[in-house]
């Protein structure tokens, strides 16, 4: 088992963990969560032996094989399916140790070293090593050809992906793994869920990922107030238990305070008097005894909303016979190619759509999202831009683009030049830039702050149209909740591709997938699409994904009504009868999905403009308003009550159409 006993650590002043007591059993799956700068990679780094606590110690199995993923990869020529078996470093130095005593005269001994090590081989599957490499690297989202291709070849990103794959190679009895979902796409880390949930050994891992904490692990420790707490369960029995604690607590102090309050007040009203004054003491001595309780402090929450976005046109965008991909040229003759990435794009986006892009790595979502925003012009067909539209975009490598050397006001004046500082200042203090933060240059920020930036830039101009590559990277659990949230009250047109899959189910009602070089519907759910991508895994997959054999897989069909209840055939199979029942459950559940999440959204929308209003009659309700001084105001007034007026109208209409399509649908 894991013992921590007594552990404190310090980083420079700043105390990490103070006499920190927790136990962690053998096979456990541990999720190790906390804010940023908490201290859950200084854990990890004591874990590898690379620091050591002020006081205290860390104390496991000495014959514990550990395995980690390795921060840097140098740029080598070998080839990127032997790096990830070098993983294995057991076996590698037996294939040294082997490849000497073969090249060493024949002896007696040398022999029997040859025949001891061959035996060693077997037992570390030396055998099966090059199936399971390619296993894994086909998991992580390598196809066959880039396996051969030199580690130098790959960017940043896919260079991690090869240390993952390192430290999964690597036998091991404790894996640590610090935010193994960042630089993986959706099918890898379904796929690497998969993996970990059959690892036998303990494993240990940081992630902001919610929905990957919940499939993988069974116990939660949290880093709060330098201390290690450890909770049963995954990450959402972590926030239950968490949350009724916090009840708990806040009854104690209310309880505490009110004794408190009951003995000061005896104490101030019979010190003076000499009848009373025993008990005045005995109770002054109460009163220092009490044990101060602290409130069981929650993470200082965060959140933001984005702007009313600008009237748009509808459609926003269409596309006819699009290819969408790359212009390359040659740079010795100067001939221009293309390469096409997805085919024959029939598109149009609507107001008001909410889509969730799937679709395996290197498939095109990247390349669609950025041909959508204008970055890319389309090879062949045309792509037509609705007159007012005011697109968002926050790409893939978006905190790439920020100037490192510049502050968060200044990349904001940038784009608001004719804005009061004080006014840029308040805005960016809703994105937790306080104080000296907001005028510091963001060279030294964390990767989620930088985020949180280029997301502010984005929110700032009121866009009517978002699109969203990977907007999570980076992004810690409160600001992704954050995020999460605003995009579910956004009352523009939403486009995203994201490996979350809380913020995916939370924020779209409908999804489409970029598959075969198409773009094609996908009427199923993520359960579905997680199904289909095992099987493809497998090669046991289809080209047919759920229900998109109903349409023409070249066009982006609209939704197909209902179909009425099929007429009962004579002497119909019961096995077959079932299976068309079921299948007419999935239907009705996939058609009554999307107008649920549609009422639900449209609620948010209609209580906030019910406030907004509630607000304003308030306001005219004074009678100070209609003052001569107050003209200008009471003149704003009245047209925002008429627009909320309007405004709540049309909500209230578009609820009640829907509600009837969904009693329709039942």
């Amino acid at each position: 088992m894991i013992r921590f006993i007594q552990v404190s650590l310090m980083r420079g002043i700043k105390p990490l963990l103070e006499q920190v007591d927790v136990t962690l059993n053998p096979g456990d799956k541990i999720g190790l969560i906390g804010a940023n700068g908490a201290g859950k990679s200084s854990l990890f780094a004591m874990m590898r032996g690379e620091l050591h606590p002020d006081q205290g110690e860390i104390d496991f199995p000495a014959k514990w094989r550990v395995a980690y993923v390795a921060q840097e990869t140098p740029p080598l020529d070998r080839a990127a399916l032997d790096y990830a078996i070098d993983g294995d470093v057991t076996l590698r130095k037996l294939e040294a140790e082997l490849a000497r005593l073969e090249s060493e005269p024949e002896s007696s001994e040398n022999g029997i070293a040859i025949g001891e090590i061959y035996s060693a081989l077997a037992d570390a599957d030396a055998y099966t090593v090059q199936s399971r490499g390619e296993q894994l690297l086909l998991g992580l989202g390598f196809s066959i050809d880039q396996m051969q291709q030199p580690v130098a070849s790959f960017s940043g990103g896919w260079r991690m992906r090869l240390n993952l794959a390192q430290a999964l190679m690597c036998p091991s009895d404790l894996l640590l793994l610090d935010e193994p979902t960042n630089h993986l796409d959706l099918d890898a880390i379904i796929w690497l869920e998969d993996w970990l949930k059959r690892y036998a050994g303990t494993l240990l891992i940081i992630s902001h990922d919610r929905d990957f904490l919940d499939e993988v692990v069974n116990v939660v420790v949290h880093i709060d107030e330098r201390k290690l707490k450890r909770y049963s369960g995954n990450y959402s029995s972590f926030e239950r238990q968490r949350a009724a604690q916090m009840i708990l607590a806040a009854g104690a102090l209310e309880k505490q305070q009110r004794k408190r309050a009951h003995l000061e007040s005896f104490v101030n009203r019979f010190k003076a008097q000499a009848s009373k004054a025993r008990q005045a003491q005995s109770r002054m001595k109460a009163l220092a005894k009490m044990e101060e309780l602290a409130p069981l402090r929650a993470a200082a929450e965060f959140s933001f909303e984005f702007r009313e976005p600008l009237s748009a046109p509808n459609p926003l965008l269409v596309m006819e016979d699009v290819d969408a991909g790359y212009k390359i040229e040659d740079e010795k003759t100067g001939e221009i190619t293309h390469k096409t990435i997805v085919n024959n794009i029939k598109f149009s986006l609507q107001i008001g759509q909410r889509i969730g892009l799937l679709g395996v790595n290197g498939a095109g979502k990247s390349t669609l999202i950025k041909t959508i925003a204008g970055e890319l012009s389309p090879l062949t067909g045309d792509a037509t831009m609705g007159k007012g539209l005011n697109i968002g975009y926050f790409a893939q490598h978006q905190v790439e683009m920020l100037r490192h050397d510049e502050s968060p006001l200044w990349h904001l004046a940038k784009i608001a030049p004719t804005v009061r500082e004080q006014e840029l200042r308040n805005f960016l203090g809703g994105f937790n830039f306080p104080g000296t933060m907001v005028t510091s240059s963001i060279a030294p920020f964390s990767g989620g702050e930088k985020a949180r930036l280029a997301l502010a830039l984005i929110v700032w101009q009121r866009p009517n149209l978002l699109l969203l590559d990977e907007p999570t990277n980076h992004l810690d659990l409160e600001t992704r909740e954050a995020l999460t949230e605003a995009l579910a009250q956004f009352e523009g047109t939403l486009v995203v591709v994201s490996h979350d899959r809380h913020l995916l189910r939370a924020t779209t009602d409908q999804f489409i997938i970029v598959a075969d070089g198409k773009l094609q519907p996908f009427d199923g759910d993520l359960d579905d699409y997680k199904d289909w991508l095992l099987q493809t895994k497998m090669g046991k997959g289809t080209d047919v994904l759920p229900a998109a054999g109903k349409a023409n897989k070249t066009d982006f069909p609209v939704a197909s009504p209902v179909a009425p209840p099929p007429t009962a055939a004579p002497a119909v199979n019961t096995k077959e009868q079932k299976r068309k029942e079921a299948e007419d459950r999935q239907r009705l559940a996939t058609l009554r999905k999307p107008l649920e999440q549609k009422i639900k959204r449209l609620d948010d929308q209609i209580a906030k403009r019910s406030a907004q209003k509630a607000d304003v009659d308030a306001a005219l309700g004074e009678s100070s308003i209609y003052d001569a001084a107050n003209k200008a105001k009471l003149k704003q007034l009245l047209a925002d009550q008429s627009f909320f007026t309007k405004d709540l109208g049309q909500l209230e209409a578009e609820w009640l159409e829907l509600q009837e399509q969904l009693e329709a649908l039942a």
